[in-house]
């Protein structure tokens, strides 16, 4: 099955792993990456503008494009972040077609599934990746989620927040 089929969000969530034998792990093992401990000025953030299921293979590829932009541009002076986890176990009903398929295959008796991966569920304006840089990278950072949106299945759109400066006092 091609990965549109699972785009769309319907029916309960398939995650109980406990009862679920032989599910394939997600591709995405890293959400954090660059310096978690400096401070920024700006935070870019990729926003969803759908409702929909973002598979594990998608969610890393974003990920790793950008990242390798922000990587190239800035080498370690930002901090990114991927939120959304996939929870999500999917299941297929593999079926088999051509000749003498009719004896490998049972149709729609017993059709439950093998699971064959996971995927995240993200609602209208929910975050995707953010972003935090300094006020000389975030050209950069937007070049970067332009990048790694094109390798998600919904619209997404690229805010840029100016974060407070938080002052130590000294009293």
């Amino acid at each position: 099955m091609r990965a549109r089929n699972y785009r769309e969000v319907k029916g309960q969530p398939y995650t109980r792993r406990e009862y679920i034998k032989g599910f394939p792990q997600p591709k995405i093992t890293k959400f954090t990456m660059g310096d978690p401990n400096a401070k920024f000025e700006y935070e870019v953030r990729l926003i969803a503008l759908e409702r929909a299921q973002i598979r594990h293979n998608a969610l890393e590829a974003a990920r790793v494009a950008v990242n390798r932009h922000l990587s190239e541009k800035l080498s370690n002076n930002y901090f990114m972040q991927v939120h959304p986890y996939p929870h999500v176990i999917l299941r297929e009903n593999k079926m088999i077609f051509g000749a003498h398929a009719d004896r490998l295959q049972d149709g729609m008796r017993k059709a439950f599934g093998k699971p064959i991966g996971t995927a995240a569920r993200v609602e209208p304006n929910q975050r995707i990746i953010t972003v935090r840089v300094n006020a000389n990278g975030v050209e950069a950072a937007k070049e970067a989620l332009k990048k790694g949106s094109a390798k998600l299945p919904i619209p997404c759109r690229i805010v840029v927040e100016k974060l407070q400066v938080e002052e130590a006092k000294a009293s």
